[in-house]
């Protein structure tokens, strides 16, 4: 059975899923976009996803066709028409079609779209033995340029992060912002820890602030460990006892290696693997 893809209220099969070739989506990624997961048919944190696309269309003037009610019916009704229990759900809003030029103006018709399909974003096994990751020369773009807590279709600075990440033999790789802090992941927030305390970028250091993020946050708390957000070097990657990455693709997955160091023992520690297992007992509950 073909995917069906939403697009703007109606369903479409993945091979006639199609928007225009003058979408400003495409020509210059304008547009913003989420990326959700679903367990067991509940899609989670749906409330706070949407939270974040709107703020992030807001934030680029895009205003969105649906209100959040429809949008989170629509999500719903993509992942049951696919017959979908666990999946990954992608919402999509572009500008819309318009002319061969910048202004967002000469645009009309913003288009809505999801897809719900199946992703495994690291295989298995690196949950159990740990991700090795570089840290990327390329920057996180200034905040000021394009802030990071903004999910727009613009993804060029994380692909070419990825790129230098993949070229090194690691599926992912560490930004630093232009203060030479550490920032986060191509596609994941990351976490150190040292002597039994939580360490994480603030958002103001250039980073998304991930859903999944918040949500390991507030698992440690609860667990009784203390969580700081605070500026970070790759000085403090070096000496960390600890370190995991956080995504909604990539849930909580430990790293036992950065730029050829090993990360404490070179194992994943003990709060990783708590967290780990936090994190899969509150998405399935």
């Amino acid at each position: 059975m073909s995917l069906k893809i939403f697009i703007n209220g109606r369903l479409y099969d993945k091979e006639d899923a199609k928007i225009s070739v003058y979408d400003h989506g495409l020509l210059y990624g304008d547009g913003v976009f989420e990326g959700l997961r679903s367990y067991g048919g509940k899609v989670f944190r749906l409330d706070e996803h949407l939270d974040r696309l709107y703020d992030s269309a807001k934030a680029i003037w895009l205003e969105i066709p649906l209100t959040k009610k429809a949008m989170a019916d629509a999500v719903k009704q993509t992942l049951q028409v696919n017959g979908l229990v666990d999946a990954y759900i992608r919402l999509v809003v572009t500008r819309g079609a318009g002319s061969l030029g910048l202004d967002p103006n000469r645009t009309s018709d913003p288009q809505v779209i999801i897809i719900a399909d199946k992703i495994q974003l690291y295989p298995p096994e690196l949950y159990e033995k740990g991700l090795e990751i570089i840290t990327a020369s390329t920057q996180r773009n200034h905040p000021a340029a394009l802030n990071a807590r903004i999910k727009s279709l613009n993804y060029l600075n994380n692909i070419l992060a990825k790129i230098e990440g993949l070229q090194a033999g690691c599926i992912e790789a560490l930004m630093l912002n232009h203060k030479g802090e550490v920032a986060e992941c191509t596609g994941d927030n990351i976490f150190l820890v040292h002597k039994g305390v939580i360490s994480t970028p603030p958002t103001d250091a250039g980073i998304l602030a991930g859903v999944t993020r918040q949500a390991v946050i507030d698992l440690a708390e609860q667990a009784g460990i203390t969580v700081r957000q605070v500026p970070l070097t790759r000085h403090d990657v070096y000496v960390a006892d600890e370190c995991f990455l956080t995504g909604t693709a990539a849930e909580v997955i430990p790293v036992v290696k950065v730029d050829q160091r090993l990360i404490g023992s070179g194992e994943p520690g003990p709060i990783s693997r708590k967290l780990q297992a936090r994190f899969h007992e509150l998405a399935n509950s």
